[in-house]
């Protein structure tokens, strides 16, 4: 039987952040993820103008430093280089994690996403991916055309990261539609993490909405190890 490895990405709430331009606003808000139990960071700016995004970065990547949480840059291993981040998401168009991984470091962090597709969670992981990523799980307001992802995927992928070599375990993280009332099932399904948007910080109490799923990673054990 696979004995139980340390994870490579620490599990649980993994908030990505809602497209705004008021700084202020979105560290309140990740102070209130962050005081929920939210374990790491996603940083996923879209709009405003290249200096007031990287200013927004840097006081995130400060805050998320202070408490102990790693900040993740979404889509750009360069900007993730710039601010210093603890690594960077890649998705299918962003690059490959090999070259993510020369240009940071073998200390940083790789995530890649992999939407249904299980041969990109292999691809990924062979390219040295810390974690990789599945969903939509549910359907997303973000991202209403995205494909989705099922529970089974989840499992057949944390089969997977618990055989592949190495002393810590790369984690499987789920994202889409997923909030505090449908986290259960994923978690069981075999899930590390789950990330969230707008169920995270589009709530009127976000520091109840991250410690209500912080709470399902308490006692799950997820699906049976392959033997």
């Amino acid at each position: 039987m696979i004995t139980a490895r340390p994870l490579r990405f620490p599990r649980g709430l993994y908030g990505i952040t809602p497209d705004w331009d008021d700084t202020d606003r979105l560290l309140q808000a990740v102070q209130a993820a962050i005081r929920g139990g939210m374990v790491a960071l996603q940083w996923r700016p879209k709009g405003a103008t290249h200096a007031a995004r990287m200013s927004q970065g840097h006081q995130l990547a400060q805050l998320c430093k202070d408490a102990g949480i790693p900040f993740i840059v979404n889509d750009s291993m360069n900007t993730a280089l710039t601010l210093k981040a603890d690594g960077v998401h890649l998705g299918r168009d962003d690059g490959d994690p090999r070259a993510a991984r020369a240009l940071l470091g073998h200390e940083k962090i790789i995530g890649c996403s992999c939407y249904d597709q299980p041969e990109l969670a292999r691809k990924a992981l062979a390219a040295g991916a810390d974690y990789v990523a599945f969903g939509a799980i549910y359907p997303s307001t973000v991202k209403p055309d995205a494909a989705r992802a099922k529970l089974d995927q989840l499992t057949q992928a944390k089969r997977l990261t618990q055989s592949w070599p190495g002393v810590a375990r790369p984690a499987v993280i789920a994202i889409g539609g997923i909030n505090a009332a449908n986290a259960a099932a994923v978690v069981e399904a075999g899930a590390d993490g789950v990330a969230l948007i707008s169920a995270l910080f589009d709530a009127p109490d976000i520091e109840a909405a991250a410690r209500a799923c912080q709470a399902h990673f308490a006692q799950a054990s997820g699906p049976a190890p392959a033997v």
